[in-house]
């Protein structure tokens, strides 16, 4: 049996050469809309969005035309590779929507991209066909790393943290900020660097965020075997500064009825109505504090719902049959709640998503939405139970703040 290579190493990374990088960095590609990208680019010549998001008379040219800026960049002196194989760590300033400041402190290194079936990265979502068709046309064109994936570390001795918080100590070699998020990065080098990435190697990995992103790297490897690296951010799972937010649902959609559903879901949950509560965050915290729970906020009234403990769920269809699924409160909420709005109306709904609680219940009460879904946030321990358990979870489970942005370092 083959013996399977280091899960995380120090890699020779490239940099921009200023150690100033407001003007360059810029969200992942995937966060970026059309009116964003524009004003990116027009930030800076040299702003990362001119090669993850490159733009071209004739679709497939793009990805030549981002090859080619690379190129140029090089040839300037914009860009500079590492003397030598370093791990990055970055530390990412940020302020929480309830106003609190916190810290998250993580490593940008080199991951092996091999197959899921090793078990040393675990997803826990579905990824489809067309973003990576994308990803691995412009990953083929330029040769380059250009964008890290998001992963997470168990961390079970709180060595890692340690590690991390000790090297943000020195001063930081380059530093930049974005969309409020102020970002440092110090290059770690030699022992100190190879400890690291011993320490992010000392069990599976989890993928918090970049499922399209890995899946490319792997499908790009098995073509070029020498290619059998991709950059990724580790993260603790026990860093202070990891956050996730809700994903709350608002839909809208006119002549939408939701008061015979209210029978339907006693079924399955304690329904009370909302009453004067004010706090409707910090009230479904408590209220779901050991069992799937959501609010339902109508133009009229709205609602807490609490799944009971004999909630017939062998009867809802897709939801699996795994106790991490089953625990987790957007899979249980998705079918009986979410979809059972969707289809109480007659005209076609649209759904969207949002982290800000405040914003959803404020579409519903300015008339502009017929119904929200407010939820309590995934525990980054339910992300690790539900990929150990080997499966998937709904679309928009997760939502970890900050983003990590493109531009702090390349891996050619």
């Amino acid at each position: 049996m083959t013996a399977l290579k280091p899960l995380v190493l120090p890699f020779r990374g490239e940099r921009y050469a200023s150690p100033s990088l407001d003007r360059v960095l810029a969200p992942p590609y995937d966060v970026i809309s059309p009116d964003a990208r524009k004003g990116l680019a027009a930030r800076d010549p040299h702003n990362i969005v001119h090669l993850i998001l490159p733009e071209a008379a004739v679709t497939e040219e793009k990805y030549a035309h981002a090859a080619r800026l690379l190129g140029e960049w090089r040839k300037a002196g914009v860009l500079a590779e590492d003397p030598g194989p370093s791990v990055y760590v970055v530390a990412q300033d940020y302020t929480l929507p309830s106003g609190e400041h916190r810290t998250r402190v993580g490593m940008l290194a080199a991951v092996s991209a091999e197959p899921y079936d090793t078990r040393r990265i675990k997803p826990h979502e579905k990824t489809h066909s067309g973003p990576k068709a994308d990803r691995l046309a412009l990953l083929k064109e330029t040769k380059t790393g250009l964008e890290s994936i998001f992963l997470l570390a168990p961390d079970s001795d709180r060595g890692l943290t340690k590690a991390l918080l000790d090297i943000t100590k020195a001063k930081s070699a380059a530093e930049g900020a974005l969309d409020g998020v102020a970002h440092r990065l110090w290059v770690v080098t030699g022992k100190a660097g190879e400890q690291l990435a011993e320490r992010a190697s000392a069990g599976a990995l989890y993928i918090a965020d970049g499922h399209h992103r890995y899946e490319t790297a792997v499908a790009y490897a098995k073509e070029n075997p020498k290619a059998d690296r991709v950059m990724a951010f580790i993260v603790s799972a026990h860093d202070p500064g990891l956050v996730v937010l809700p994903t709350h649902r608002v839909i809208y959609g006119a002549g939408r009825d939701v008061s015979h559903l209210i029978e339907q879901w006693k079924l399955w949950f304690d329904v009370t109505p909302s009453g004067n509560v004010t706090d409707v965050v910090g009230h479904l915290a408590k209220a779901g504090a050991s069992h799937p729970a959501c609010f339902v906020a109508l133009p009229k009234d709205g609602y807490t719902m609490v799944l009971r403990s004999n909630a017939p769920l062998n009867d809802v269809p897709g939801l699996g049959t795994s106790p991490a699924l089953r625990s987790l409160d957007v899979a249980v909420i998705e079918p009986l709640v979410v979809k059972q709005i969707l289809g109480a109306g007659t005209s076609t709904p649209t759904l969207t998503y949002t982290p800000d609680a405040k914003a959803a219940l404020d579409a519903v009460k300015n008339g502009h939405a017929a119904a929200s879904v407010l939820l309590n946030p995934t525990k980054v321990s339910q992300v690790v139970a539900v990929a150990d358990a080997g499966e998937v979870m709904p679309q928009k489970s997760t939502y970890f703040v900050p983003k990590v942005p493109s531009g702090l370092v390349l891996k050619p």
